[in-house]
């Protein structure tokens, strides 16, 4: 993924993140925000990783600072991961103490700059995007289920802690249910359950959602001084330690640094150690990357991470971490959430949420240490329902069950067992998606039904992998012996090479072996497949000399059948271009309107040489025009003339409005040259208002969709016309129509859904005297 510039015009170069000065102060209020968030976050995934709180801090810390200060993103903010809470807690007793682990994190930091050096972060374009929100909806259910608790008080489960099974050896139902049961601290709740109603009621108020004063903030300031107030309102009111933040006080410089623990180099050769940080490295790359993409996806201004800059980036913060004694850290996609939402514009706010944490631990521990954890929790679980919103769910819904199961299989899994483990059941189920549609779909087939045998057009896909040979070696069987094969790789950027060898066998042995001839173009030339020509896929001289009539309207039908359904053909046109040089052999001559609705070539899906077009306004038939058409028919001896006429015509409705008003062309346009196509059209124009009952004057009076009725009725009975001044006025064309060479019809096309239906004449229509029935399309196969 590269990374994009924001949407504002900016001089800055693309991906600039120096934040204006109005940007700057929407930063800082952003850092708070999240710091605020992030302060409980640190301390409860330290606790429920079985490590020192302390560690949990400088993860937040160095997640600030450094991770903030190389990263590419605009909004992820990084710092301990809920994720990596089992890995931490299993490692700590594999490798026998906390020092030692401390090394194995160091090196995972290591190997994740190299991983990062070496493009590694490319692997996030592959992630689906059902997964990535699976993951958002996640995210925000757990933060809804496990911050109930905590709003009411009930603060057994630390904060931060994400999995299903707690450390507490509850669950994240079981713990609702206690919580329900009478588990409840009435002051914490108080506090807890007015700042989710506070910040409920400030998203809804618009110009207090806009305002710079950030409404955390005066949940967390109204949240301590109700606390405060509290204090000795007996034991259900009054807020004790258990319900506060509690960062470890330092009483001098020397015992704060002596919270600092540092690597034991001296298991430096301890194989348990590599494999330690091989599995840090892992699920720590693997879970910043998934997150990366989620709050990419949050960004109002969707701007793009650059995800191997951000492997770089955590790969230095994990080295630090592991040098001073913080645990892992990674991109965090609660903090990133709730960075997004406070309205962060760069990643200053990352790096002011760093500086906060720094200074709130060395500085103001006992002034951190009165905030109630209730008010926090009520932020996270406003931030749960933005995340998990019902319009989420309804969108991947109606995506289908491609999209919509792998997403929810992902929200289930994460809620039920952990971060990791969700995510990898939902990018398991979303593979399985992913290679049953590849199954299915590896090519587009489409049959192109022909007077000398059907062309079987295969377009082969951008990725076509070795998953796809089975679906192709079936496609290859199931083309009948005789048949024509074109195989078209051009829009092909990746072919394995299973695949080529399949298609080499089939072209140069089995396919002629069954009679089938094969077309390749379009393979790179380092594929090592030349283009081959084995038929010609444009109207030849023979072809044209054996078709019919009747042949020749079906192929028409066909090309329209897949017009209207999306199916055209890739056509090699500049080799068509090269082959009908030197003659052409066109198979029909089409009279239609100059409309630029209605491009003959495009609706019926030919190629360069098939038709002979004559277009004038209203599909009229004059000198010039009819001598086209004579020329078609007695030397280039085309087998099928149609006359198109369509619906919404503005030269037969203007021919229309010109005779039942009784204007001359000239006085009410300005054009001289006009009036003769509205003289071939006013008979029809009489015919069908007498068939109608209505006089001129009626007509003029029609509603809008009436009038474009009694318009298309006849334009309907003008192509018929059109049909009876060709037959009357050639002798060439008349007599060859009586003699089979050549069938003259009539077709109206719909400009609204792109189909061609034939005219006939019905005396018994008394609308317009046409009857308009549906041509006898041959659907393309896929």
């Amino acid at each position: 993924m590269s990374q994009s510039s924001s949407t504002s015009p900016s001089l800055s170069p693309p991906g600039d993140q120096s934040p204006s000065s109005g940007g700057a102060i929407r930063d800082v209020i952003a850092g708070l925000v999240v710091f605020l968030v992030a302060l409980p976050l640190c301390l409860g995934i330290a606790l429920a990783s079985g490590a020192d709180l302390f560690s949990g801090l400088i993860a937040g810390i160095v997640g600030g600072l450094v991770v903030g200060a190389i990263s590419g993103s605009h909004t992820s903010v990084s710092g301990p991961a809920a994720g990596l809470t089992a890995i931490v807690a299993a490692q700590i007793t594999l490798l026998g103490s906390f020092e030692a682990f401390l090394l194995a994190v160091a090196i995972a930091g290591v190997i994740q700059i190299g991983f990062g050096i070496a493009r590694g972060g490319s692997l996030s374009a592959y992630f689906p995007s059902s997964v990535i929100k699976g993951l958002l909806a996640a995210i925000g259910v757990i933060l809804i289920l496990k911050q109930i608790p905590h709003v009411v008080g009930h603060d057994a489960d630390p904060e931060g802690e994400m999995s299903f099974h707690q450390p507490d050896q509850e669950t994240t139902f079981s713990e609702l249910l206690t919580t329900i049961a009478g588990d409840i601290h009435y002051g914490a709740a108080v506090i807890g359950v007015f700042s989710v109603l506070f910040l409920l009621t400030w998203d809804r108020i618009t110009w207090l959602k806009k305002s710079l004063i950030p409404a955390p903030l005066l949940v967390v300031l109204i949240g301590t001084a109700v606390s405060l107030f509290l204090q000795g309102q007996g034991t259900g009111w009054s807020i004790g330690a258990d319900h506060l933040v509690q960062i470890p006080i330092a009483g001098s410089a020397s015992e704060f640094f002596s919270l600092i623990r540092f690597p034991d180099f001296s298991q430096v050769l301890n194989p348990a150690i590599y494999m330690a940080a091989v599995t840090i490295a892992i699920v720590a790359s693997l879970e910043t990357l998934l997150n990366l993409e989620a709050v990419d996806k949050l960004d109002p201004r969707k701007r793009n991470s650059p995800p191997s800059r951000e492997l770089v980036a955590q790969g230095c913060g994990n080295l630090v971490c592991g040098l001073i004694g913080g645990l892992p850290v990674t991109s965090v996609i609660v903090r990133g959430s709730v960075n997004v939402g406070s309205g962060a514009k760069s990643k200053l706010s990352t790096i002011v949420h760093g500086i906060l944490l720094l200074v709130s631990v060395v500085f103001l521990p006992q002034y951190m240490n009165m905030i109630p954890l209730s008010a926090l929790a009520a932020i996270l679980l406003v931030t749960g329902f933005k995340l998990a919103s019902p319009s989420l769910f309804k969108q991947m819904w109606r995506d289908g069950k491609y999209q919509f199961v792998p997403f929810v299989t992902t929200v289930v899994a994460i809620v039920l067992t952990d971060l990791l483990i969700g995510i990898l059941i939902g990018l398991g189920v979303a593979l399985v998606f992913i290679l049953h549609s590849n199954l299915r779909r590896p090519v587009r087939k489409i049959v192109e039904h022909h007077s000398d045998g059907d062309i079987v057009h295969v377009e082969l896909a951008n990725q076509v992998s070795f998953l796809n040979r089975a679906a192709l070696e079936r496609l290859f069987d199931g083309v009948s012996a005789g048949a024509k094969l074109k195989i078209d790789a051009s829009r092909s950027d990746y072919i394995d090479p299973d695949v080529l060898s399949l298609v080499r066998e089939y072209a140069s042995t089995t396919g002629p072996a069954r009679g089938t001839q094969v077309n390749l173009v379009g393979f790179k030339k380092t594929y090592r497949i030349d283009d081959a020509i084995q038929f010609a896929e444009y109207t030849t001289h023979d072809i044209q000399r054996q078709v019919t009539p009747d042949q020749v309207l079906r192929i028409l039908q066909s090309g329209n059948e897949r017009f209207v359904s999306g199916e055209r053909l890739n056509r090699d046109l500049g080799r068509q271009v090269a082959g009908t040089a030197d003659g052409q052999n066109p198979l029909a001559a089409v009279l239609s309107c100059i409309d630029s609705r209605v491009p003959a070539e495009l609706v019926f899906d030919q190629g360069v040489g098939d038709i002979f077009s004559v277009r004038v306004a209203g599909n009229v038939v004059g000198t010039k025009s009819l001598g086209s058409l004579e020329y078609a028919v007695g030397v280039a001896k085309v087998k099928l003339v149609m006359v198109l006429g369509h619906t919404a015509c503005g030269a037969v409705t203007s021919s229309a409005k010109l005779v039942a008003s009784e204007q001359d062309a000239m006085d009410a346009t300005g054009c001289e040259h006009l009036q003769p196509i509205v003289d071939e059209i006013a008979p029809c124009v009489g015919d069908v208002l007498n068939q109608s009952s209505l006089t001129a004057a009626e007509f003029l009076e029609l509603p809008q969709e009436r009038s474009s009725t009694v318009v298309n009725s006849i334009a309907a009975e003008n192509v018929l016309h059109t049909i009876g001044q060709i037959l009357s006025r050639s002798t060439v064309i008349r007599e060859s129509a009586k003699a089979g060479e050549v069938k003259v019809v009539g077709a109206m096309y719909d400009v609204r859904t792109g189909r061609v239906n034939l005219v006939t004449p019905d005396p018994s229509m008394r609308d317009g005297g046409t009857e308009v029935s549906a041509l006898a399309h041959h659907s393309p196969q896929h």
